[in-house]
């Protein structure tokens, strides 16, 4: 049986991208994070690191279902919830830490 070589369609190829973005931004910001905290500057990464779970909250919470991609694990209402609850905790934790070496 022979396989054909068929090129991939525009409007797949930019649907598929569309739905992969908002995961690709959390992603990079996330890779902003790691740069802070690889660059001594934990406080600030951990700070990105949280605001990254929070827009990822935020594309859960406005895109459809069908748009968000890999940020779609469990029903709306949880992912949600839990993104944000765990971006608001790790912000909340940076900003509240005495920054060492200070005071």
């Amino acid at each position: 049986m022979a396989v054909r070589n068929r090129a991939p369609r525009t409007g797949g190829l930019i649907r598929s991208i569309r739905c992969h973005l908002p995961m690709a931004t959390v992603l990079a910001i996330i890779l902003v994070a790691l740069i802070f905290v690889l660059s001594d500057r934990w406080r600030r990464g951990a700070i990105v690191f949280g605001s990254a779970a929070l827009v990822g909250g935020f594309f859960r919470l406005l895109l459809p279902t069908a748009q968000v991609g890999l940020l779609a694990v469990r029903g709306k209402r949880f992912d949600v919830a839990a993104m944000f609850a765990v971006g608001a905790a790790i912000v909340w934790l940076a900003a509240s830490i005495d920054p060492l070496g200070t005071g």
